[in-house]
């Protein structure tokens, strides 16, 4: 079992940037593939970056390549999802997930957090 905890979440203008983080506790973190994934009100959820065990490798879908950025602490435990040149269709709740898949790209994640608002005002 894994727990995640999100943080970081908060409200910015557009053109901003944010930080998020996402603490994990219980079996080896660094044996997971760790992703994030967003929701906006009304829509599905969508994949938004993931990163490989080792740091090595990285996933982005083209609406955020570019401006975000996805890295892993693996001594803290902590994966972090840098936000830069943020726009309002950016806004949703961010979550972070974790997979037993050993590469990228993970078909499915086992593991997810509770979930961190991001609000980009116009």
């Amino acid at each position: 079992q894994v727990q995640l905890v999100e943080s970081g979440g908060g409200l910015v203008q557009a053109g901003g940037s944010l930080r998020l983080s996402c603490a994990a506790s219980g079996r080896t973190f660094s044996s997971y593939v760790m992703g994030w994934f967003r929701q906006a009100p009304g829509k599905e959820r969508e994949f938004v970056a993931a990163i490989s065990w080792s740091g090595g490798s990285t996933d982005y879908p083209d609406s955020v390549k570019g401006r975000f950025t996805i890295s892993r602490n693996n001594a803290k435990n902590t994966v972090y999802l840098q936000m830069n040149s943020l726009k309002p269709e950016d806004t949703a709740v961010y979550y972070c997930a974790a997979s037993d898949w050993p590469r990228l790209p993970a078909p499915s994640y086992d593991y997810w957090g509770q979930g961190t608002q991001v609000t980009v005002s116009s």
